[in-house]
């Protein structure tokens, strides 16, 4: 499950409002993209992508199948996005750590916004975590971008969202604004359980890679300087 770190692509954006790092193996699913209206561009876009590979599928059942499949991943974009969601990634892994039997490992990172009481950093971390509920292994952590906590869950899905039946593990890393009125929540969730320790490892990484500043502000401004 190791590989290299790859900055997302919002390090370039100077409105992103967070910037963050995801190892390899995370592909973003472009929220705007796969929830656009129908007669939208970004439709026709996503679309004309998705037509070599329904035309590739001789069996019309498979083809039925595939776009039940799709129907159903928009259904939870469309969730996740009514949360505060605004970054979304697939992660796909093989399982090569020690004891491990090399299948391909599937997990869902997202990055949200939720909007709270105005509070010293310290106190809304470690507040989130503690009245999260079913909550367990919680830390609360001192990051560069400031004050964190993390905890985890381990859920059923409910039926009707086209997820596999079976425990789901969700971990969470609750990151503070500095405006104290607002929180990232960045949370990785897999159905492989028995890899929790690997997967918590993973996303206290990208929490500690995370910054409410852009890191090429300081280069941008050194280029400036040098021209």
């Amino acid at each position: 499950m190791t590989s290299p770190v790859l900055v997302a692509e919002s390090a370039s954006d100077p409105d992103a409002g967070i910037w963050f790092a995801v190892p390899g193996g995370f592909t973003e699913l472009p929220l705007d993209v796969f929830l656009a209206p129908p007669a939208s561009s970004d439709a026709s876009r996503l679309r004309k992508a998705l037509a070599p590979l329904v035309e590739a599928m001789q069996d019309g059942i498979t083809r039925q199948q595939f776009i039940a499949q799709l129907a159903s991943g928009q259904q939870v974009l469309s969730a996740l996005r009514e949360v505060g969601t605004v970054h979304c990634s697939l992660g796909v892994h093989r399982d090569d750590v020690e004891g491990g039997n090399g299948k391909i490992l599937h997990s869902l990172f997202t990055v949200s916004w939720r909007d709270i009481a105005w509070s010293p950093r310290s106190v809304s971390a470690a507040r989130a975590v503690a009245t999260a509920e079913q909550h367990s292994r919680i830390e609360y952590l001192d990051f560069p971008s400031g004050p964190a906590s993390m905890g985890e869950t381990v859920r059923t899905p409910a039926s009707g969202y086209g997820l596999q039946p079976g425990p789901l593990l969700q971990l969470y890393a609750y990151l503070p604004h500095p405006d104290c009125k607002r929180m990232a929540v960045l949370m990785m969730s897999t159905p492989e359980v028995e890899r929790r320790e690997q997967y918590r490892e993973i996303l206290r990484h990208i929490a500690e890679l995370t910054s409410f500043e852009s890191p090429l502000t300081g280069l941008r401004e050194d280029s400036s300087r040098r021209a």
